[in-house]
């Protein structure tokens, strides 16, 4: 016999388990930016901002160490986005490179790595941080996460969302060996000022979060979660 489940314990996926200032704190009130501002993500939180077919994002990381988690879903049809998923098999592979195209749930281009000066060590494959990831590593009470700051980021700009997809997490250091497969969580080979352009193949709505993970190496060792920064260029 299956037990019912009770209203109050039902999993809501547009809902944050909590919140910091990436609701009150949009770049503007509709997420459209302005070409050639540099943008800040402050250390642990997020933002989001709206991309159109053609335009790139420069996403740069000032102290060296800090992942970012990466997601992008289709301008006024979100229930389409970027899916790391569609993408690996896309590739063929779990490694992404200058000249890659991610792709959506719906199997079409939407974002191409142009350039990136760092050594190009990101991550297709572990799902975003979230309230029960920390729970499980030791947390006490609330600790940000970046499910939440993608929430959060198009809340603040009035988008509803339904789904949290996996991420590009780039810089994200998860070397994979073995005949099993298996991983580790390291520290990234990024360094400071290192910066990925990103162009976009259709309008979207893209959210960064300066990943808060301070409870394994993936932002570094000893090093506490920094800040982030980025800025739109037209075609």
């Amino acid at each position: 016999m299956v037990s019912e489940i009770k209203k109050e314990e039902v999993y809501n996926p547009s809902h944050p388990d909590g919140q910091n200032n990436t609701i009150k704190e949009p770049i503007s009130y509709d997420g459209i930016g302005k070409i050639g501002n540099r943008y800040l993500i402050p250390a642990r939180q997020g933002r989001a901002v709206r991309l159109k077919k053609g335009q790139s994002i420069l996403i740069y990381n000032p102290e060296g160490n800090q992942v970012c988690d990466f997601f992008a879903i289709i301008d006024g049809a979100e229930s389409e986005f970027l899916s790391m998923e569609h993408t690996r098999t896309a590739l063929g592979r779990i490694y992404v490179e200058k000249g890659d195209i991610l792709v959506t749930n719906r199997r079409r281009p939407l974002i191409e790595i142009v350039e990136d000066t760092s050594p190009g060590v990101h991550d297709i494959l572990i799902a975003c941080c979230d309230h029960a990831r920390y729970q499980q590593l030791g947390a006490s009470s609330y600790h940000d996460n970046c499910a939440d700051n993608f929430r959060m980021s198009l809340m603040a700009i009035n988008v509803p969302i339904k789904h949290v997809p996996s991420p590009f997490n780039i810089w994200m250091n998860i070397p994979v060996s073995g005949k099993q497969g298996e991983y580790t969580w390291e520290a990234p080979v990024s360094s400071k000022g290192d910066f990925i352009k990103l162009a976009a193949h259709e309008d979207c709505i893209v959210v960064m979060s300066a990943c808060p993970q301070d409870m394994t190496p993936v932002n570094g060792i000893g090093v506490l979660p920094s800040k982030l920064e980025f800025e739109l260029e037209d075609l």
